[in-house]
């Protein structure tokens, strides 16, 4: 049994009994079999679960992530597949009423109980709950459960062929692999992307129980929706930090209340379970099948909820219990752990006081937390496995302690894929991670119909009450560039009937979408689209309550956040070529994963650069269909990023194939890095300068497979070059060079992202690559002194490389390394922080620079559990430590410049480790020069 089957199953009971006059079945678990019956094929299934896995689990099929496996198991995605239970243990045919409720079905689902119809559906992220008591009541012999799931690709390519059916022009609708995504509420990047595989999985995706009432007023709780606010909020204005706090609750139940029923809630500080409020609610009633109560508390009662490097994450646990009058038993009970905190997405026009403090006209466009802004830094999250079902707690939490350690307050959760299931909220919770939510729409415009939008409703609202209660959640967006991406698309497709499509996208993304979020949310700020210029009003009784910005705009002024792709590498370092804006949100260049991470996926005689199999696992760029082979499009992104590295770095010849392969894998990173770096430090340094820029959030966290993409952190949980980088330049305090390479200009900067004001010193030392001081330090000063504001930049030093006294720019590097002091925000008892950070310039690229053999060793002190590194004979340039395969973990540090004689000493965290510690011996380090020997 695959382990990840093992370690699901082993927490998973078989029947819940219930003390609250209910009979729980829980359907989850292995009493499953999946089968085709135009296949013949049957294997053993399990809930929750979905096809691909349950055919590799059962050895029909190899691992789905092998090879070129994604093409060759399409037979999987194009047929129908049924799951059955075994026979339902403990099931009353004597029940007052008997309720399936599932969580998650996969997408198209005919349900079947008892060999009678009860039901279909056709949305993956809507809970279904379906009346079978009738069924239960008349059911004879052993009770089963079937559930038959359709082909999605084909189902979704059916609605098209529809005349009624709606149709766009060409160009604004992205097609990857298969076709047609937009017609189906499925994940849609199961219908592939430029980063991933389009395996369109099928089946009961996350758990399912079948709830039985034996008595009258009983209930059962499907969803709780608990919003916490300040009085008199509301999701587009400025909440007031002064006014109290309103705690409002509101349960979604299956069965029947009394005719008076009562809500009481217990709120206690998570961590020492003292009391903070315990007191009945106020203002109940009941609408449907939904009870709603609230209270307030006093303003300054809780302890706030901070994100990570800004406070404590302090957390409570809330239990609300429903009852009825002079009923001591409750009919049902829920907790929910939570937080105090206010975030809010400012996108109001800029204040006068804010012009007199030197910020350009325009809007805002950045996060406050708890009345604060603050920098936000970050990346793009998207969905960690083409199956969600073996996402487990475990390896989310090594995800997210890397996020933390990365120095990453905030994940954009990237629309299409799949709302994240509520135990990664908690991580985020407990790790003080912001997640910026999008509903699951992207790159495409998307039907109108009643239908279609009734069904979009429903899921929104599930889904917005689902998660309200973490504070964690930062923010609702309609969907991923809808606003900037397909509007100009269709604009240009569709000159004509531009007014049209746009009326269709207010009418989804506004008139739709933004009620609903509003109506179950008080806490969260919403914007119908990432990327965007803002909104010029909100009225929210107007047919379309927010007014977009669109391109009502002034030249000079700035009101949206950005995102930028650049393939052209010859530009990758153009500080002109970035976009000024008040917050980036996507950006980035894609590279090869390294050679441990490829062995996991491919056999050994393919791991050359452009073999068969590296090419067509690489997705950018992609098909556009469902060719077995993609060479041309592939091709063009393999030379992406061979041209990067030959214009930039030393071009790997080594003897050995293999060796050379994982060289040139690693310069991909190296190049990927460098300019992410160049562009944060960029976008950092914004934060003081007219655009007051106040986030960036690079593309992307983490990979789906084993393949060239964006990520900084590979499939197994191996940090690229990229995220040791970032988390290096998302420190709090950073100094940075600032190269115009065009006309010589050099300019340092110190950055940072401290409330509070920070000084201290910046050093600047010129030393040629044999470690040795240039003389009169190129007339450049030796240090220098700095005072930088909260959130700002101040520059420490100006010149042009030809007024730097250089006999050689090939053979110079330049060390800079800031030490500051300053109050890291809400530390205890005001206590100073010191903060220090190095950093590098050459005047020329890395493959100009005079190389020297730093001859650079690594050693391990078994005592300590430290790995020193030192460079023996010159200047270590991209000092790298690497791991052998059989563990997982990160270096507290890693890419970085060592100079001769230096000795680091650095530890490793280990996450998982499969070789009992053997992988110490493993270890190794290499510099720049490396790359450039046999």
């Amino acid at each position: 049994m695959r382990s990840w089957i093992k370690s699901l199953l082993g927490a998973l009971p078989v029947i819940v009994q219930s003390a609250l006059g209910q009979n729980v079945i829980d359907l989850t678990g292995d009493g499953w079999t999946v089968s085709s019956k135009a296949l013949n094929i049957s294997a053993p299934g399990y809930l929750p679960s979905q096809v691909h896995l349950d055919l590799y689990n059962a050895d029909v099929i190899d691992d789905p992530y092998y090879g070129l496996n994604d093409f060759n198991l399409r037979w999987i995605a194009n047929n129908n597949w049924t799951y059955t239970s075994d026979p339902l243990p403990g099931l009353s045919t004597n029940a007052k009423e008997s309720w399936l409720v599932f969580n998650g079905l996969d997408t198209f689902a005919t349900i079947e109980l008892c060999g009678k119809f009860v039901g279909t559906t056709d949305n993956q992220f809507r809970q279904y709950t379906f009346d079978v008591s009738d069924i239960v009541r008349s059911c004879h012999g052993d009770p089963t459960l079937s559930l038959n799931f359709g082909s999605a690709p084909l189902i979704a390519d059916q609605i098209a062929e529809d005349p009624a059916s709606e149709k766009w022009p060409y160009g604004p609708q992205q097609v990857y692999e298969f076709t047609n995504r937009w017609y189906i509420r499925k994940e849609q990047s199961d219908f592939g992307w430029d980063w991933g595989p389009a395996f369109a999985p099928a089946g009961p995706w996350r758990d399912a129980y079948l709830v039985q009432f034996e008595k009258e007023e009983s209930i059962y709780v499907l969803n709780t929706d608990l919003d916490i606010f300040r009085q008199g909020q509301i999701n587009h204005e400025i909440p007031d930090q002064t006014k109290p706090w309103v705690v409002n609750a509101s349960i979604d139940f299956l069965g029947s209340l009394p005719d008076k029923p009562s809500m009481h809630i217990v709120i206690k500080d998570t961590e020492s379970g003292k009391p903070l409020k315990s007191a009945a609610l106020e203002n109940v009633y009941t609408s449907g099948q939904t009870i709603t109560g609230n209270i307030n508390i006093d303003a300054d009662a809780p302890d706030l909820w901070w994100p990570t490097g800004m406070g404590k994450q302090n957390l409570y646990h809330a239990t609300i219990t429903v009852g009825g009058s002079g009923q001591k038993n409750p009919l049902a009970s829920v907790t929910k752990r939570t937080g105090f905190r206010t975030i809010f997405l400012n996108r109001l026009n800029i204040t006068d006081e804010q012009l007199a403090q030197g910020i350009a006209p325009g809007a805002n466009w950045h996060f406050e937390i708890n009345g604060q802004e603050f920098y936000a830094k970050g990346s793009n999250l998207i969905p960690p496995d083409a199956f969600w079902p073996r996402v487990t707690e475990e390896r989310m939490q090594r995800l997210f302690d890397a996020v933390v350690a990365g120095n990453q307050n905030m994940l954009r959760v990237w629309a299409s894929g799949a709302y994240q299931p509520d135990f990664i909220y908690d991580i985020a919770d407990e790790r003080g991670v912001l997640l910026w939510s999008e509903f699951q729409f992207s790159d495409a415009l998307y039907p109108v119909n009643e239908t279609f939008l009734e069904d979009v409703a429903a899921e929104v609202a599930y889904n917005v009450r689902r998660v309200n209660h973490h504070p964690s959640l930062a923010l609702w967006a309609g969907g991923n560039e809808i606003e900037s991406l397909e509007l100009p698309l269709v604009q240009e497709a569709d000159p004509d009937n531009y007014s049209y499509w746009v009326g269709q996208y207010e009418q989804l993304f506004i008139s739709l979408i933004l009620p609903l979020v509003y109506e179950n949310s008080r806490s969260i700020s919403y914007m119908p689209s990432s990327t965007n210029n803002g909104y010029l009003w909100v009225n929210l009784s107007a047919p379309v309550p927010m007014a977009e910005r669109y391109d009502n705009t002034t030249d000079g002024d700035y009101y949206s956040d950005t995102d930028h792709y650049n393939y052209d590498s010859s530009v990758a370092f153009d500080l002109g070529s970035y976009p000024i804006g008040r917050f980036a949100n996507e950006f980035g260049f894609h590279s090869m994963p390294s050679l441990q991470t490829w062995r996991q996926a491919v056999d050994e005689d393919e791991l050359y650069f452009n073999s068969t199999t590296v090419m067509l696992r690489n997705h950018h760029y992609p098909s556009g269909d469902l060719s077995t082979h993609n060479f041309k499009n592939s091709s063009m992104g393999m030379s992406e990023m061979t041209m990067a590295v030959e214009r930039y770095y030393p071009i790997p010849n080594k003897e050995d194939s293999v060796a050379n392969f994982s060289a040139w894998c690693h310069a991909t990173q190296m190049f990927q890095a460098d300019m992410y770096k160049s562009e944060i430090q960029f976008y950092r340094r914004g934060s003081g300068m007219p655009e007051r820029q106040l986030g960036s959030l690079y593309w992307q966290l983490e990979d789906i497979w084993q393949a060239p993409t964006w990520a900084g952190i590979e499939y197994d949980g191996r940090w690229k070059v990229l995220h040791y980088v970032a988390r290096d330049i998302y420190q709090p305090v950073i100094v940075s060079p600032y190269w115009n390479y065009t006309t010589g200009d050099l300019e340092i900067y110190v950055t940072s992202d401290l409330w509070v004001t920070a000084r201290g010193t910046v050093n600047l030392t010129w030393v040629d690559l044999s470690g040795n001081p240039i003389s009169g330090n190129a007339n450049t000063p030796t240090s220098t002194q700095f005072t930088v504001g909260a959130l700002n930049t101040t520059k420490i030093f100006g010149t042009t490389v030809s007024d730097l006294d250089l006999s050689n720019k090939t053979n110079a590097v330049l060390v800079m390394s800031v030490h500051a002091q300053g109050h890291l925000p809400n530390a205890e008892n005001g206590a100073v922080s010191t903060f220090i950070h190095q950093n590098q310039f050459t005047p020329v690229w890395p493959n100009e620079v005079t190389l020297v053999d730093p001859k650079v060793e690594v050693s391990y002190d078994q005592g300590t559990g430290l790995f020193t590194v030192e460079a023996k004979n010159g200047v270590s340039l991209y000092t790298w430590l690497d791991y052998p395969a059989g563990v997982v973990g990160y270096f507290d540090e890693n890419m970085f410049t060592l100079l001769p004689g230096e000795k680091r000493k650095i530890g490793f965290t280990v996450q998982t480790d499969e070789t009992g510690g053997g992988w110490v011996e493993g270890v190794t380090v290499q510099s720049l020069w490396d790359q450039t020997t046999k």
